[in-house]
């Protein structure tokens, strides 16, 4: 019933930008808690960027200041802007959703895009 759709993502060389979206269907969507997520190769899945149902905000550190997370209600759109990347930020980035919760790990997110894969290189 819930489906995260995601699109955007691709290689680019660092300093470059690249826009992720993810399209999103289920009930009452203005609720949910959204996230990004990334998984480089051999390492844990970790948080990148947060937004809450009233759209505040939330960075990782490593990932402040360069990223921005936003959303649009009337498309049911996730978004992440990704500025200045660097060839640390290549991973497999995946969309998540759930009714918040007030926490922001992987486990919080019971609904999951299929990923796209950003690739940065020197």
């Amino acid at each position: 019933q819930v489906q995260l759709v995601q699109s955007g993502g691709g290689s680019v060389q660092a300093g470059g930008s690249l826009r992720l979206s993810c399209a999103v269907s289920g009930d009452k969507y203005g609720w949910w808690c959204m996230g990004w997520f990334r998984q480089a190769s051999g390492k844990e899945r970790e948080g990148v960027a947060f937004i809450d149902s009233s759209g505040t905000p939330r960075y990782d550190a490593s990932a402040e200041g360069r990223f921005a997370i936003s959303k649009d209600n009337a498309k049911s759109t996730l978004y992440l802007q990704m500025n200045n990347l660097k060839p640390e930020d290549t991973a497999m980035y995946y969309c998540a959703a759930d009714y918040c919760s007030g926490t922001w790990t992987a486990a919080a997110f019971g609904w999951w895009g299929q990923g796209t894969q950003v690739s940065v290189s020197s």
